[in-house]
């Protein structure tokens, strides 16, 4: 098994600057360079980003002999940095490699790293492909060089409600709690947009501190109201916290939903029983039928990972993956690593892979109908798919049961 610490990525990270260089005879190698939270309070989802990254470059330079583009072969050298989960530290380390000239950037994960640091990389007109940011202020903002892995915060919400209408019977009320963070307060206002155009009854969306602690205010409140759904656009460890304090107050809803959280192995063994039914979204699940000119397929890139990697596989080690997979594919369509040139290519991509069909909007979000989520729910320990049809493996368990009748 390969076995990846921290002190080896950043021994790659701060390799000689030279960006292309010979590796050996016909070869080059190309830089993506890039920050990404190896510690701090993101890394738990940090690393499963950092370790698709890895996948990918692997399968890529050590199976397919690199990426072959206007009649020459490349590899491609991962150079990303800890930015400790830290705004003000990305912005310095992505400076620092946009100084030293490198031509190409990977994502953080978080949208407030991926908002300042996507900044530097526009001025410096470098391409970013990221799997780590959702703001609308990413892609609002005339952006040219940012391309993301899934559509913006506003658009996320439309397969879930999707969803939704195909419960029988269908639930009517719905609140919403949301994290004072870019990603997750316009994923709210999606979130509630979205709902209310379907004619359901929707509470006003409530905020939560950016680093939250207490939620027993708020949950008093969804007792008192009692709707059949409370939807919650939080990060994983908010996600954890609050499920823990609606366990312990007996803080019972006919569904809930949080944004992120569940997809990782961290909540549900930290949960056990108690994360039985909830839902959340998912990108990319092995059993979906995607073909693929890297991996075979969907569950091919499943068996490269497994067999390489130890940390458990999660939706967002594909979606990291298919950003290096993306800029393969935008290198062979520009002849070579162009920055000017692979932007153009990443724009007008139209690309099938073990992911989806990969296609950006013109703003350079994920096309919200190609690249939306799938409806996932957390069944017997494991995380079944059950919107769209298509890729569904299991049937909902719905209305989920209350807290102390589970397991």
């Amino acid at each position: 098994m390969m076995r990846t610490t921290r002190r080896t990525v950043l021994a790659t990270s701060l390799a000689a600057p030279a960006v292309v260089r010979h590796a050996f005879a016909q070869t080059r190698t190309v830089a993506l360079g890039g920050s990404i939270p190896m510690t701090g309070p993101a890394a738990e989802t940090g690393l499963n980003v950092l370790h698709g990254y890895q996948a990918a470059v692997k399968r890529i330079n050590d199976e397919m002999g690199g990426v072959q583009a206007g009649g020459q072969t490349y590899r491609l050298e991962l150079r990303l940095v800890d930015d400790a989960s830290d705004p003000s530290r990305a912005t310095t380390l992505i400076q620092r490699q946009v100084d030293e000239g490198v031509p190409f950037f990977l994502g953080s994960f978080g949208s407030n790293i991926v908002l300042p640091t996507c900044a530097i990389t526009e001025r410096a007109r470098r391409p970013m492909v990221q799997a780590g940011g959702g703001s609308d202020q990413i892609f609002t903002q005339g952006r040219r060089f940012v391309f993301g892995m899934f559509p913006r915060a506003t658009r996320q919400f439309d397969s879930v409600v999707a969803f939704f209408k195909r419960l029988d019977p269908q639930p009517r009320t719905f609140a919403i709690v949301y994290t004072n963070d870019p990603f997750s307060r316009f994923q709210a206002l999606g979130a509630k947009t979205t709902l209310d155009a379907a004619g359901y009854q929707v509470s006003e969306p409530v905020q939560l501190p950016a680093v939250v602690t207490d939620v027993s205010t708020v949950l008093a409140q969804v007792r008192a109201t009692r709707p059949d759904v409370l939807v919650a656009n939080t990060h994983d460890e908010h996600s954890l916290l609050i499920t823990r304090q609606m366990v312990s107050s007996d803080t019972n809803v006919k569904l809930a939903y949080f944004a992120l959280g569940p997809q990782t192995a961290a909540y549900r063994d930290a949960l056990g029983k108690y994360a039985e039914a909830v839902v959340t979204a998912a990108y990319w699940a092995p059993n979906a039928a995607y073909d693929c000119p890297y991996f075979g397929d969907a569950r091919g890139f499943e068996t490269f990972y497994t067999r390489n990697f130890q940390r458990p596989l999660a939706y967002h080690m594909a979606s990291g993956a298919a950003c290096v997979l993306a800029y393969a594919e935008a290198m062979k369509t520009a002849g070579g690593p162009d920055s000017a040139k692979v932007r153009d290519a990443l724009a007008a991509m139209d690309f099938g892979c073990f992911y989806g069909r990969v296609k950006f909007t013109e703003h350079g979000d994920g096309d919200p109908q190609l690249m939306g989520p799938l409806v996932a729910q957390v069944q017997k320990g494991a995380l079944e798919i059950l919107h769209p049809e298509r890729a569904a493996t299991a049937r909902p368990i719905w209305p989920a049961p209350e807290w102390s009748a589970r397991g």
